[in-house]
């Protein structure tokens, strides 16, 4: 059973979470906060010792659930393509649950919002070396082209996440007709588009025609 003290943690991240998307980090007031968790705004104080670092422990926790979960792949035992593609999907889908968090997240980015940038700074390099790796390990292993890898990683995140975002900023601003955005809910968010990018993706880096046939050949 959680501690009194870490239940009201938890519901004030959760209402942060809940907020952050229409509020951005500058009208995430820590009253909001306090009134949707049902307490009071010194609770965000005592907890967490003021705005800024309230707003890192919420995107802090957020993060590190995602980035739990695709340590998993990095430590498997499967084939390094197989990895990847389970990192991928799992990176896919976690973008696609937050997605509203996320295309905020990259508005406050634009803005200069300082917590946001301390936060990317800190944890993107996290995920996208772990995601840059597993990618290098496929390469090494002759399952995916030996493009630059820089070229092929930038193509495999545009490829797989880069439609969930346009889905979900057309969405937002109101741009997609009603039908629209019922195809872009079917045919872009859904889990089986997810899964067809990524493994359309990975097909078009798969190894080359000659290098295959000879992995064919080989004893």
């Amino acid at each position: 059973m959680a501690r009194p003290s870490q239940a009201v943690d938890q519901a004030l991240i959760a209402s942060a979470l809940a907020l952050y998307p229409q509020c951005g980090c500058a009208g995430l007031s820590l009253r909001k906060v306090a009134e949707h968790a049902g307490t009071q705004p010194a609770m965000v104080h005592y907890h967490f010792g003021g705005k800024p670092a309230f707003l890192r422990a919420v995107l802090q926790q957020l993060y590190e659930q995602m980035f739990a979960a695709l340590n998993v792949h990095g430590r498997g035992e499967e084939r390094p393509r197989d990895r990847l593609r389970g990192a991928l999907l799992t990176l896919g889908r976690f973008l696609r649950q937050h997605r509203a968090v996320a295309a905020r997240l990259a508005l406050d980015a634009a803005q200069g919002e300082p917590v946001v940038h301390d936060f990317l700074r800190a944890n993107a390099p996290r995920h996208l070396g772990l995601l840059l790796a597993l990618l290098q390990e496929a390469q090494g292993a002759g399952e995916l082209q030996a493009l630059p890898p820089l070229q092929a990683f930038t193509f495999l995140m545009g490829a797989v996440n880069a439609p969930t975002l346009i889905a979900t900023g057309a969405l937002q601003l109101g741009v997609a007709p009603a039908l629209l955005g019922e195809l872009l809910d079917q045919q872009v968010l859904s889990d089986e588009a997810l899964v067809q990018r990524v493994d359309l993706a990975l097909a078009a880096l798969g190894p080359s025609p000659r290098a295959a046939a000879a992995a064919g050949a080989s004893p």
